[in-house]
């Protein structure tokens, strides 16, 4: 008989909800490990400003307006299940899957965080800190 892990998922343990590679982002170490590739964040806070702010970074800078093209980006094909990944986004959102999204607002954040959080660690612990890191957008919805 196996004894179940009672870890938290690697994005909660790294406070990377949304498992970004590690890219130096601010105040962002490699994580620990023989197969270290996430950031590690050193508050829930920090790791949800940095999902916030990929999000924007796609939608304002590279015009990524669309679930399809938002989570093909995130999780190439090359790696990760993005059909389902989509499937399962769209319906957190009930938004199609090439509906154009607008520009990022904290509602249109909150619920892509939210959606992706929870796909990306099958739970979502963060409740209302979600949308308070959501509201505090940085300044034309890109940070440097």
């Amino acid at each position: 008989m196996t004894a179940k892990s009672t870890l938290p998922p690697r994005g909660i343990r790294n406070n990377n909800p949304g498992n970004l590679n590690f890219a130096h982002q601010k105040g962002a170490v490699l994580e620990p490990g023989p197969n270290a590739r996430f950031a590690r964040f050193p508050t829930p806070e920090a790791g949800l400003a940095a999902l916030r702010d990929q999000l924007c970074l796609y939608i304002v800078r590279d015009g990524i307006d669309t679930v399809t093209g938002i989570i093909s980006k995130w999780a190439p094909p090359n790696e990760n299940a993005t059909a389902s990944y989509i499937r399962a986004v769209c319906r957190f959102m009930c938004v199609g899957p090439d509906a154009k999204l607008g520009p990022p607002t904290p509602k249109l954040l909150t619920s892509l965080m939210n959606a992706i959080i929870r796909f990306e660690n099958g739970q979502n612990p963060y409740g209302s800190l979600v949308a308070q890191v959501a509201a505090n957008l940085p300044p034309g919805g890109v940070s440097a």
